[in-house]
């Protein structure tokens, strides 16, 4: 059984969006889905199938409206429910898509990349994130290719790679050690956490809190404002090396 992305084969018709469960050479099934929330059920973030579909029904054709026999839905799916059908094709066959969507996706895609390069890398020379007007530019030089079956996080290495022949780039963590005192200890705490890689805490008898924590890069002067906005700055915090 293949299960992913195909290209979306109904001509004049963009809108309409499917998944579809093939068996053999010939036999398959179609239901008629929206292909965003289809992807979201798949990854379990959402439970209920009738969420997905457009169209209750199950379809050897879903632009034509043909529909398969009881007998071939049971032969096949061991069941004539067609709720627990769907719920088959959505997660185990084709979702197929509109080239819009297809488009939105990559774009959000490439968005996410910049956004990691941005937040994980710095400019060799002058230890400064690069801007993300930079970055975008320089991925439309380097012919920079999105692959629509990977992650932005699974492709961001080989993308760095290509933009070193355009940009001074390298990838780097901090490592911090922060000190917060005990008045504003428990709300840097939560804000130091979601930022950072937190790698050792210590909660000293005044209640004040020590901690190490590592931080991308790019993240770096972001990081200082927001603690220091916290904490009016009363925190303390020295970069220990760069990793």
């Amino acid at each position: 059984m293949t299960k992913g992305f195909a290209k979306n084969l109904y001509g004049d018709q963009p809108h309409i969006n499917v998944a579809r469960y093939i068996k053999g050479k010939s036999n398959h099934f179609e239901v008629v889905i929206d292909p965003d929330l289809a992807m979201k059920f798949r990854n379990n973030q959402i439970s209920d199938v009738r969420d997905v579909l457009k169209n209750e029904g199950v379809f050897i054709d879903a632009k034509k409206g043909l529909r398969p026999a009881e007998n071939e839905l049971k032969e096949t799916f061991g069941t004539t429910d067609h709720l627990k059908i769907a719920e088959k094709i959505i997660r185990e066959g084709l979702i197929q898509v509109s080239e819009k969507f297809r488009e939105e996706q990559k774009e959000v895609k490439r968005r996410r990349i910049i956004d990691l390069i941005h937040q994980n890398c710095v400019d060799s020379k002058t230890e400064l994130p690069h801007p993300a007007t930079r970055i975008e530019n320089a991925m439309r030089e380097a012919k920079v290719r999105i692959d629509d079956n990977k992650s932005a996080e699974d492709q961001l290495q080989d993308i760095i790679k290509q933009l070193r022949a355009i940009l001074p780039i390298k990838f780097e963590i901090k490592e911090l050690e922060i000190n917060v005192p005990l008045k504003h200890a428990s709300r840097a705490h939560g804000v130091i956490k979601q930022l950072a890689k937190v790698t050792g805490e210590k909660w000293n008898a005044d209640g004040s809190l020590s901690c190490t924590a590592d931080l991308p890069a790019g993240m770096q002067d972001e990081f200082f404002e927001k603690i220091n906005s916290l904490t009016h700055g009363e925190a303390e915090i020295k970069v220990i090396r760069s990793k």
